[in-house]
């Protein structure tokens, strides 16, 4: 790619944020991503986890942990050369063409609004089981409308306002799973062994390894505001590897901590992190459950300031509607895109279709990061930047690799029903854009 076509890339990618606020840092930045990835399932996943692989299943995390390293390497470098709303819709644009980006926009932001539909659903449900007066069919759709509408107006109000709400409640779901760490921790050392974790069959391990995948999946989510983070060649790759290096320590604390209060009663349970506290104290036990909501509403939080950013990207070229890319006068937020977002997010918790979906979701966010991991390589290799190019990570090559390739047995790994649908997603993205284009090239002609 010759210098000019790289500057005027470069050029393009500035242009289309124009009239956004650049006001995120690197530690709000990295507390989204982690309320992104450390999700509702972290409270459930160390049952399915010891189910899966038995007393291996730190390995596990460990082995996903190198797989998921790949992939934030290549998002790191993306994302600072081609640091604009959309995320990982602009890196895969800008190597590859508005095709290609559109697919990824698609695949982000579909499996973004499932997960948020059904998170939303996992929560108020939870709520009705805590307290029943709530558990009502008027109650729940009330309740939907009141957290997802809350957290839409947080994100209208500004994006500094929504980015330190994240930080916040960041800080305040993790404090149950550092109170799991610690005090379960100490417990251990003082109390008698329980019972072995048993041995899983061998096949079971790479099971393990794909529940441990799906977990740590989410930081593409909140990547979708970079247009408006500040100094983004710096603030990203430090926010990204800050984030997912914490996460790995939590998760493989945790898998150990309710290994040793639970022992071989982890696999069978329902809620193993409150099970496994309420060994040292039952109301710890509830404190756990708690958190789990807590978690759960973060997330969503999380989502709805990343994932309207590509609706948002998708109008500003011209994809979708004009009114999706306004931005408010006073505010400088993506409005439209937003309360567009949530209502959608809406409809669907308050149907409760997302269970059936989840798989699907799952696979997009797989076909997500081969894409933005071939996109990192390219835009190395043609050193395209938007604020002056950086020196590349040596080991970028070797991670897009690995990375695409762990990707592709992860889709591999599903139902091929399941894989026919994600095809048929891809298939009718392309059919989209191509529609699209040909309306638009007759309206100029």
């Amino acid at each position: 790619m010759h210098d000019a076509t790289v500057s005027e890339i470069g050029a393009q990618e500035q242009a289309r944020d124009r009239g956004l606020l650049r006001a995120v840092g690197t530690w709000g930045l990295a507390a989204s991503i982690v309320n992104g990835v450390v999700g509702a399932g972290i409270f459930s996943l160390p049952a399915a986890m010891a189910a899966a692989a038995g007393a291996r299943a730190p390995l596990a995390y460990v082995a996903c942990a190198i797989a998921m390293a790949a992939v934030v390497i290549c998002f790191a470098e993306a994302s600072r050369r081609v640091p604009t709303s959309g995320g990982a819709y602009g890196y895969v644009e800008a190597a590859f063409g508005p095709l290609a980006g559109f697919v990824a926009g698609v695949l982000l932001w579909s499996s973004s609004l499932l997960a948020c539909g059904g998170i939303a659903a996992a929560l108020v449900d939870g709520i009705g089981a805590m307290v029943p007066a709530l558990a009502g069919a008027g109650a729940r759709v009330a309740l939907i409308v009141t957290v997802i509408g809350g957290l839409a107006w947080v994100n209208i109000v500004g994006v500094a306002p929504a980015a330190r709400f994240i930080g916040g409640i960041t800080l305040v779901k993790l404090v149950p799973l550092a109170i799991f760490v610690v005090v379960g921790g100490i417990a251990l050392m003082g109390m008698p062994a329980a019972a072995a974790v048993p041995p899983a069959p061998a096949e079971g391990f790479g099971r393990a390894v794909i529940l441990a995948l799906f977990a740590f999946c989410g930081m593409e989510t909140p990547l979708a505001a970079s247009g408006e983070v500040r100094d983004p060649e710096r603030t990203i790759p430090r926010a990204l590897f800050l984030s997912m290096g914490f996460v790995v320590v939590l998760y493989v604390s945790i898998q150990l901590v309710a290994e040793g209060l639970l022992g071989d009663r982890l696999a069978g349970s329902r809620t193993p992190l409150a099970d496994a506290i309420g060994v040292v104290s039952p109301v710890l036990g509830v404190v756990l459950l708690v958190g789990a909501s807590l978690s759960r509403l973060g997330w969503i939080a999380s989502d709805i300031f990343g994932a309207p950013r590509v609706l948002f990207a998708f109008a500003r070229d011209r994809l979708l509607p004009e009114p999706l890319a306004a931005v408010h006068p006073r505010t400088r937020t993506p409005h439209v895109a937003i309360l567009v977002h949530c209502v959608l997010a809406i409809l669907l918790a308050a149907t409760n279709t997302f269970e059936q979906l989840a798989v699907l979701s799952t696979l997009a966010t797989a076909g997500l990061y081969f894409l933005a991991c071939a996109a990192a390589w390219r835009l190395g290799r043609t050193q395209v930047a938007i604020f002056g190019a950086p020196a590349p990570f040596r080991m970028l090559p070797v991670a897009a690799a690995l990375a695409m390739a762990c990707m592709v047995a992860l889709v591999l790994f599903a139902e091929w029903n399941e894989i026919a649908g994600f095809a048929a997603v891809i298939g009718g993205s392309v059919l989209f854009f191509l529609a699209n284009r040909a309306l638009r090239l007759r309206a100029a002609g």
